[in-house]
This record gives structure tokens, C-alpha cells and sequence, in this order.
């Protein structure tokens, strides 16, 4: 179900997702990729969150944050989105909108989802037969989570949270794979998307 105005709040967690129309790419490039990364990392400090999860896929993105102030989350992305679709449109000599819908968005109810959720965001790329390992999809902070990558797009919070998770998030990801392709959780994260 999408999220309501309401349900924005101080220490809410938030999984965002959307993806193009059908057939178009919404990154034809790095230069894509990381033209959208800076300007969603530009836009944190005024929608303050943490960054738990994400991966940019070719034609879709997901997100795991933590909304830490009283400004919705969601606004980092229309920000992050409006700079992007201009960007994208003057590139490629396109108009109009890039997304199929509105930004999706599904609130956390229970912690216990979210590590499932942030495993599953870091497995579409293998999921979606682009890479065959994880580590070699640049457009995530896998690498930031098992330490291969020092960026600034991750919340350190999380894996003091849940220590016994993060100590070996690699191999865990490996042997949570059958459940993470089930139909049941891609249900329950996606609304059956």
C-alpha cells in the first residue's frame, strides 16, 4: 500500500521504488547513474535520512531509508527526480516524464523486514542477470556494507544494530537467495509489482 502524508515521520523506515515505462531506460550511462547519485546525496541534508539500502537499476531504483527529521523522505527524491529528468530529457533530446508513476513507497511496519529488504535491494542485479556477483554492480552500497567501498551513501547504524547480520551480509545474501526470489516477498516489498 502507498504511503500516506501521515505516515512520514521522525524514525520511520521507508522502502521507495519506481521504474520507467515500459521499454525506456531511466540510465543509459555511468554519467547517468552518478549524475543522479549526486544529486540525491545533494539533497540530504535538506531531507534529512539515513541511507541503509539502495541499487540504481537500468530501468528502476530501490531505496531503504530512514526519514531522521520531521521533512518527509519522499522529498529528496522529487528533488533528486526533477534535476534528474531535466538532465536526462536535454542529454538525450526526450520530454516529458521519465517514471511510469509516482514515486512508490511502502512504510516498514516491522523491523524483522528490514534486513530482508536490504538484501533483496542488493540482489535485483544479479535477480535481473546483469552481473553474476553482486560485488560487480557499482550502482549499490553492497560494497559499502562488506567494506569494499568507502562511500557515504550507507548508515553505519545499522550494522551496530544488527551486528550478527552484517558480519558476514556477503554469505548471508548467497544463502537467503531462494527466499528472496520467492513470489511471497516480492509481494510483500513490492505490492506485487
Amino acid at each position: 500500500m502507498q504511503c500516506k502524508k501521515e505516515d512520514y515521520t521522525e524514525g520511520s523506515i521507508f522502502h521507495f521504488y519506481n521504474r520507467t515505462e515500459k521499454g525506456k531506460l531511466l540510465f543509459q550511462s555511468d554519467e547517468d547513474y552518478f549524475y543522479f547519485l549526486r544529486k540525491f546525496k545533494s539533497n540530504i541534508t535538506k531531507y534529512p535520512c539515513e541511507v541503509y539500502a539502495y541499487c540504481l537499476m537500468p530501468n528502476h531504483f530501490h531505496f531503504c531509508l530512514k526519514q531522521i527529521s520531521s521533512r518527509p523522505a519522499y522529498g529528496i527524491f522529487n528533488a533528486a527526480m526533477m534535476s534528474y529528468t531535466l538532465h536526462y530529457n536535454y542529454k538525450y533530446n526526450c520530454r516529458g516524464h521519465l517514471l511510469e508513476k509516482r514515486l512508490q513507497s511502502k512504510k516498514l511496519k516491522d523491523d524483522g523486514y528490514l534486513i530482508q529488504l536490504c538484501r533483496y535491494i542488493h540482489y535485483n542485479p544479479v535477480k535481473a542477470g546483469l552481473v553474476e556477483d553482486i560485488e560487480s554492480w557499482k550502482y549499490s552500497n553492497y560494497l559499502e556494507i562488506i567494506g569494499k567501498r568507502n562511500g557515504t551513501m550507507f548508515s553505519a547504524h545499522l550494522s551496530r544494530t544488527y551486528p550478527e547480520e552484517f558480519e558476514n551480509y556477503a554469505g548471508n545474501i548467497l544463502t537467503y537467495q531462494k527466499y528472496l526470489t520467492g513470489s511471497e516477498f516480492t509481494e510483500l516489498l513490492m505490492d506485487g509489482e
